[in-house]
């Protein structure tokens, strides 16, 4: 059963889509025709007035020393059927490597398994799921969902090693659980992508834009979850432009407990290209990012959003493993990038979804069928109860 799905695991993907404008360069590389260039006569770019504070950074050797325990966390909902085991959040270093059965142990997971793929994979079962990686790549998993590292696992002599901060951001948090506490009166700010001018990228069998599809999520996706106990705002409830840098503004003036972008992609280069969900979240310090799209990708800055980076992880991977049960598990991974201009400011946990290719004739087609785009709602309203 795993054989038909790991080989994934050494693909290298075709790093596409949708693109936002760069935050800290005046560098402007070249952008696919897509959703938040703001490159043009109608748009400029936003710049926001974010303070970049350097990460704090020490070296650790290269060895099998067990990582140094502090307090465990919370975590909720866990199973019945077995006793909680948490691991153990760790005072990692920022660099060096970490051996997957040392941390293992360390946090009573048992062994780590090797995976007879080729070539093989290593496997560890926690208590929420079980995460496998290969050496020298990035792609690795929880369960069956896809999850970008920001280092190439290492094999050392017979064992897996990953980088400290792919544990401290990575796997901890997802081996913590994905449950995400919230507020009573929790507030979300829905934001459809694009508007006005700004189309986004067109429907290649309807002629359609990205703006219209985003919208109509939005609106079937807001009911959805005030009947699961959340008050909800969206950025805009009719076709009218914003720049990133107000939709940032206006869910830091809602003060909303959660901010989610929706969007759908494009290769941008007029070929049917790939297919398959992709869910960003911020890049944590220290770490490069998983597509820069051609923008200088600064691994000492620290944003706002960087607060959030456990959460932003385990909201993501939440809408991400949901909407893969819709769109016939077609995943390009849950991913980390900083050009996201959407995102980098927030005070507030904020994940972004690219829900399928409009450059894909396939998956043009599903989008422009409205009782698909109600299952994506229903999927996302799901998986934030």
């Amino acid at each position: 059963m795993l054989k038909s799905w790991f080989p994934v695991l050494g693909v290298v993907l075709l790093l596409v889509g949708c693109a936002a404008p760069a935050l800290r360069t005046n560098k402007k590389a070249p952008l696919p025709p897509d959703w938040d260039s703001e490159i043009g006569p109608v748009h400029e770019i936003e710049h926001i007035m974010i303070t970049h504070v350097p990460t704090n950074r020490f070296k650790a050797p290269l060895t099998n020393a067990p990582v140094v325990a502090a307090a465990p966390a919370v975590a909720t909902n866990p199973p019945a059927t077995r006793p909680v085991v948490k691991p153990a959040p760790s005072v990692l270093p920022e660099t060096g490597m970490i051996s997957l059965s040392r941390w293992a142990a360390v946090n009573n997971f048992g062994e780590v398994r090797v995976l007879a793929l080729t070539p093989p994979a290593y496997s560890v079962k926690t208590t929420y799921g079980n995460f496998t990686a290969r050496p020298n790549s990035l792609s690795a998993y929880w369960g069956r969902v896809e999850v970008r590292l920001g280092f190439h696992p290492q094999l050392i002599g017979d064992q897996i090693y990953l980088h400290a901060l792919d544990v401290k951001k990575v796997l901890e948090p997802l081996a913590s659980g994905i449950s995400v506490r919230t507020p009573v009166d929790r507030l979300v700010v829905i934001d459809p992508g694009h508007g006005g001018a700004n189309s986004g990228t067109r429907n290649t069998v309807t002629g359609r834009y990205e703006k219209d599809y985003t919208l109509d999520w939005a609106l079937r996706l807001a009911p959805l979850l005030e009947q699961s106990g959340w008050r909800v705002v969206l950025t805009r409830t009719n076709d009218i432009a914003l720049s990133l840098a107000e939709r940032v503004a206006f869910a830091e003036a809602k003060r909303a407990d959660l901010f989610l972008s929706l969007h759908f992609n494009a290769t941008g280069d007029g070929s049917e290209g790939p297919a398959g969900l992709e869910t960003y979240c911020l890049t944590p310090a220290g770490m490069p990012s998983s597509i820069t799209r051609g923008y200088a990708d600064d691994e000492s800055a620290v944003f706002p959003n960087n607060a959030y980076d456990v959460q932003n992880l385990r909201y993501a991977m939440r809408v991400h493993t949901a909407l893969l049960q819709v769109n016939g598990q077609k995943d390009r991974g849950v991913r980390h990038a900083r050009f996201l201009d959407v995102l980098i400011g927030q005070n507030r946990p904020a994940v972004l979804v690219e829900g399928g290719y409009l450059s894909n004739p396939t998956e043009a087609r599903q989008v422009a069928d409205s009782a698909f785009r109600q299952k994506l709602a229903e999927a996302v309203a799901k998986a934030l109860e």
